[in-house]
């Protein structure tokens, strides 16, 4: 009876260990939604932010509901422009400008497909989300080897990418939260 006991806690041992562990949500995942949420009852599609970690780093953001969130970060070329954009709430323009004018090398941008964080595969056939920063872009299909990056490292990139995300999203929430 003892072994039959120890030989079945052995197999549930192995399968728990084996068995694929349920996907964490993502850092981002509650900021995005909540981001959304704030824009939607605002009636915003764009919003934009001084990074407060970085005060010559700027955070923009166009919001299409329901669909998804282009969220850029950047320092800026001319920053005095940028600061009476966000004192005239100009968000889209500071977008647009952070987009076509800032330092390359300062640059992230997210495209979050759904608005709901950064995700590292989607399993529902959705188009993927996908970071840059400096040029180098990465898409969170789940692919890895396609990009020519071992798991680890394809995961590395999204817990950096998701973390930076969720910098740049506090930012943006605490603007649109402002009175």
């Amino acid at each position: 009876m003892q072994r039959v006991v120890f030989g079945s806690l052995v197999v549930l041992t192995a399968l728990s260990i084996a068995a694929p562990a349920p996907a964490q949500e993502s850092k981002s995942s509650a900021l995005a939604k909540e981001l959304a949420t704030t824009l939607d009852a605002a009636k915003l599609d764009s919003i934009a932010a001084k990074d407060p970690s970085a005060p010559d780093v700027f955070v923009a953001a166009l919001y299409f509901p329901g669909v998804q969130l282009l969220v850029i970060s950047a320092k800026y070329t001319a920053p005095q422009l940028l600061n009476e954009r966000l004192a005239k709430k100009e968000y889209r323009d500071t977008y647009i400008d952070l987009s076509s004018a800032s330092v390359p090398a300062s640059k992230a941008f997210v495209e979050d497909l759904g608005a709901d964080g950064l995700k590292p595969k989607h399993d529902d056939n959705k188009a993927p989300d996908t970071f840059e920063l400096a040029g180098a872009r990465t898409v969170f299909d789940g692919d890895w080897k396609k990009q020519k990056m071992a798991e680890a490292d394809y995961m590395k990139a999204f817990s950096s990418a998701d973390d930076r995300y969720t910098q740049m999203l506090t930012a943006l929430v605490a603007q649109a939260k402002k009175k």
